[in-house]
């Protein structure tokens, strides 16, 4: 009888120990499925329930188990956090929950790069892919009346902030407005009178930093190969912008035009005449704002122009991509004429 009862006993304990022990083992214990490792972004204003959807979309444990662990562990809405997040192949549950819970795996190597672009619009579909901000929020915040006022710029100029590189932001969950502020610090960190000087070269030029950024994204479009001749060719501009001339820069002219022009290499008497602000054909001085988003080294390539009697230039009969330079208009035609029978000859 003793012993039987001591059977039972055990049995009873046994069992106990399944009912009570054994959640409490798996809620420390049980491991996720699949032995890789996973990148999952939480957007900002997840729920937790979102979070579990995200999470069962990965295969590492279904969403009605994420959440009965996340009950278990105090992991709540209001201790969602948005971010990139890193989830180790054979974790356990708990690990997984709490690294969310507490940011312990959330991922901060996020970096931008933009480089060679048109536009603001341009530019925000190149920054979108590698933070939250989609591109039409970017682009919608910088252009907005409120956001241009706020940094001190134009519609025409506001472009000019936007320096192209490669940056480290760290966290992933950057909005329109957090990347804005980051690129006005580059911007005024660009800009200090540390380092390069760039303040006080700024100020020998009579000129402010949108119009250098206007005249150094001309240079840019104007010769596209040969970089070492930016400074020659920012030294002529210079010239005609000091003397009141017209820059008569042909990519001011073919700007004018949109996409109706793209890739036509020669343009023709009829592409300068295009009433436009931007054509320096028609107005003197540079043009109301950059016609592309201009890179540092074209804007270090103005602030350190080469100081010369250049007013001329035309393209060099040679396919070397380089120019020849005149200081008077009876060499610059001289010039001309060796390029337009090269031309002709190769039906450009």
């Amino acid at each position: 009888m003793i012993k039987k009862i001591v059977l039972i006993g055990g049995l009873i304990v046994i069992v106990l120990g399944v009912i009570f022990g054994l959640p409490l083992y798996n809620l420390h214990y049980s491991k996720i499925d699949g032995s890789e490792d996973q990148i999952i972004y939480i957007p900002t204003g997840s729920s937790l329930a979102d979070v579990a959807a995200i999470i069962d979309e990965t295969g590492v444990i279904e969403e009605s188990t994420f959440l009965d662990y996340a009950g278990k562990l105090d992991f709540t809405d209001e201790k969602v956090e948005p971010g990139k997040y890193q989830i180790t192949g054979g974790m356990k549950v708990k690990e997984l929950v709490y690294a969310l819970k507490n940011g312990n795996q959330e991922i901060k190597d996020t970096r931008i790069t933009f480089s060679f672009c048109r536009d603001v619009y341009e530019m925000a579909g190149e920054v979108a892919p590698a933070i939250e901000a989609d591109s039409a929020e970017i682009a919608d915040y910088i252009m907005s009346s409120e956001t241009i006022s706020k940094y001190g710029f134009k519609e025409e100029t506001i472009c000019a902030m936007f320096l192209p590189d490669t940056y480290e932001v760290g966290e992933w969950d950057m909005s329109a407005e957090e990347f804005v502020q980051f690129m006005a610090d580059q911007f005024k960190e660009f800009w200090s009178n540390e380092g390069e000087g760039r303040g006080n070269k700024l100020k020998e030029l009579n000129l402010s930093q949108s119009q250098v950024s206007t005249l150094a994204s001309i240079l840019e479009a104007e010769q596209g190969l040969v970089t070492d001749e930016w400074p020659k060719i920012a030294g002529l501009y210079l010239n005609r912008v000091k003397d009141g001339w017209k820059l008569q820069s042909d990519p001011t002219a073919k700007f004018c035009w949109g996409d109706s022009l793209k890739g036509v290499q020669r343009l023709l008497d009829e592409h300068m005449k295009k009433d436009c602000p931007y054509n320096t054909y028609i107005y003197p001085g540079l043009p109301p704002g950059p016609i592309r988003i201009p890179s540092k080294k074209a804007i270090d390539a103005v602030l350190n122009a080469e100081k010369h009697n250049y007013y001329y230039m035309c393209a060099a009969p040679n396919n070397t991509g380089l120019h020849n330079f005149a200081e008077t208009y009876s060499q610059h035609m001289a010039n001309a004429r060796l390029w337009w029978k090269y031309a002709d000859e190769r039906g450009y």
